[in-house]
């Protein structure tokens, strides 16, 4: 007899992607264990539209370990990882994803994962904060507040205080030091080169970088490219920026002036129609298309689209012949990069980001009665305390001020802030 199934070879690859998150994990492995002794979410239900992968899969179990009902989806079509998506169902966490899924399988997921009434919702990119403003209203009325994981979604966020219309208060996640400083820029740096180096095989050395936006997502980009022997470009809309990725000795220039000479563009802007059809009929024979944003209208993909023809040359990487012949290249189909083409942000950086998540949701957990709907910071000691989880779990060390350093400074007695 054949004892073999599929599903619990999926389980277990998931399970052993788990497992090796975990071992790279001690932030939010600490976090974890407190939790679970004090419970900050007994009784009460969280929804999460994240990337759904190992990292995540991590995090939903920590918010599961402190007395929270959990039901996830992911935050991207094509970001899933099935076999995580199993493994995590297998371990008590209502799941609602699937790989590949459609527009409208996609929202209705998100729908499914509300149909909980959650009380706390952690959200990347805006998604699951669009429907409980919108037609899902009507499964928020239980919401304490909310947890914001993207630049997209803050701005989502932020649009909707301005307008008066934001329903919770709001964590502003990826604001914070201890998630812009590393997922912003080392995160996006490494993953978005190790995605596109896997789908192209494709050397860097000696190639010419357009990176399109240069907030901390950008100059990680940048940083990196330049690391791996490329030549970088920068094109921006903001004069501060483009002033700082000067001084940080790239070339900036508009962005159709770039794509002349570009191997690879990669767009990092949280806007939209950033690499349209009149910078792609400029563009470099053969040039490699990426995008690191939030959401697939950086690079106008629909519009290429109904102009030229697409065919597959590998695994996430589909050509484009132009009219006269030229042929460029899209990955990813133009949405995030890192995570279609790749596993997201290496281990350690997302262990900084989801232990931030967590308790930023225990302290809307304490505080949300006694805030009004606004878009807030995460706390200040939330961030020293991710620090100091981080640097005692490297075996590092920081120097403490002396009484007479305190008081030249003007700070409380026993504070190095």
């Amino acid at each position: 007899m054949d004892d073999h199934c599929p599903m619990d070879e999926l389980r277990g690859s998931g399970q052993r992607k788990i497992v090796w998150a975990n071992r790279h994990m001690p932030v939010l492995g600490e976090i974890e264990a407190r939790m679970r002794h004090e419970r900050p979410f007994a009784d009460l239900r969280i929804a999460v539209s994240v990337h759904l992968e190992a990292k995540t899969a991590r995090l939903a179990l920590a918010l599961q370990a402190g007395g929270a009902e959990v039901a996830v989806t992911g935050s991207n079509p094509l970001s899933t990882q099935d076999d995580v998506a199993a493994a995590l169902a297998a371990g008590g966490v209502t799941v609602h994803a699937r790989r590949g899924v459609s527009a409208a399988e996609y929202e209705e997921h998100l729908r499914r994962v509300l149909e909980i009434e959650p009380h706390l919702v952690l959200d990347d990119g805006g998604d699951l904060t669009g429907l409980l403003h919108g037609p899902c209203m009507a499964l928020g009325g239980k919401v304490l507040g909310l947890c914001e994981e993207t630049t997209t979604g803050v701005l989502r966020l932020r649009a909707l205080a301005r307008a008066g219309s934001l329903r919770f208060p709001a964590v502003a996640v990826n604001d914070a030091p201890m998630k812009r400083l590393f997922d912003n820029r080392h995160g996006t740096g490494q993953s978005v080169w190790d995605a596109i180096m896997r789908a192209t095989n494709l050397l860097v050395a000696g190639r010419v970088v357009l990176v399109v936006g240069y907030g901390p997502c950008g100059r990680g980009i940048a940083e990196r490219a330049a690391g791996l022997g490329g030549r970088v470009l920068v094109s921006e809309v903001d004069p501060i920026r483009a002033a700082e990725a000067a001084v940080d000795g790239y070339q900036v220039l508009p962005a159709a002036e770039g794509i002349r000479e570009a191997d690879f563009v990669v767009t990092a802007t949280g806007c939209r129609e950033v690499i349209t059809w009149e910078h792609i009929v400029r563009a470099k024979p053969g040039v490699v298309l990426a995008n690191a944003g939030h959401f697939d209208v950086e690079i106008d993909v629909a519009d290429l689209r109904r102009r030229c023809g697409a065919t597959s040359a590998r695994d996430h990487v589909e050509a484009f012949t132009l009219p006269g012949g030229t042929t460029v290249y899209v990955l990813a189909e133009g949405r995030l990069v890192n995570l279609v083409a790749g596993d997201g942000h290496p281990v350690e950086i997302m262990d900084l980001s989801f232990a931030l998540q967590a308790l930023s949701l225990a302290w809307l957990a304490r505080n949300a009665t006694a805030l009004r709907p606004d878009v807030y910071a995460v706390p200040a000691d939330t961030n020293r305390a991710v620090a100091e989880l981080f640097l005692a779990s490297i075996g590092a060390g920081i120097d403490v001020l002396t009484d007479a350093q305190r008081a030249y400074l003007g700070l409380a007695s026993g504070t190095n802030q």
